[in-house]
């Protein structure tokens, strides 16, 4: 009997076993499918790592744009406020420069003990030469008597009532206005009629 089992045995293996060469052909393909997909996924990975690669220096690059633009922007800026320092302070010596002679002659009079008509044709060639310094710098003198008066840029500090002149006119002068362009450096300070 138990010969007849193991024959029964052997009988049912060789039924139910599957040839060799089934085994082999039926495991090909899949062995040639995981193969091609392997191929397929590594081929994508590949063009992943390569635009990650390009991406990244792209990002690098532009990171140092940035720096250099930012780096760029700061020396301009320091050299722009070094210019308007500069611009201010050349001014300032420009105007003392043309001062400066104005300051020699009232010094000279000062010590000149002659004779008063002399004196004053000196004073009154400072004054000129006054004139002609502000004109260099561009400031202007205005509030003389005859002009008509503007609240924007003279100071009534006496008002008189008087037929011989016209309304709102000029009659006299206490200090002289001065200005450089449209900005007024000090107001004039008149007498107003009528």
């Amino acid at each position: 009997m138990e010969n007849e089992k193991d024959l029964q045995s052997e009988e049912i293996a060789e039924e139910t076993a599957i040839p060799e060469e089934e085994t082999a052909e039926a495991s090909a393909p899949e062995k040639d499918g995981k193969k091609k997909g392997d191929k397929k996924a590594k081929a994508e990975n590949l063009k992943l790592k390569e635009e990650i690669e390009s991406l990244t220096a792209a990002l690098e690059e532009e990171k140092k744009n940035r720096l250099y633009l930012a780096a760029e922007y700061d020396n301009f800026r320091r050299r722009s406020q070094k210019e308007k320092d500069g611009i201010y302070s050349d001014a300032i010596s420009d105007a003392i420069k043309e001062i400066l002679p104005l300051f020699d002659n009232l010094e000279r009079a000062g010590q000149y003990s002659g004779d008063s008509e002399k004196v004053a044709e000196g004073l009154a060639l400072i004054a000129k030469m006054s004139d002609e310094v502000l004109s260099k710098l561009g400031v202007e003198r205005f509030g003389a008597p005859g002009e008509q008066f503007d609240a924007n840029i003279h100071n009534a500090v006496m008002h008189e009532d008087n037929e011989a002149f016209g309304e709102n006119e000029i009659t006299d002068v206490y200090q002289v206005g001065y200005k450089r362009g449209d900005k007024i450096i000090r107001f004039a300070m008149v007498k107003v009629a009528n």
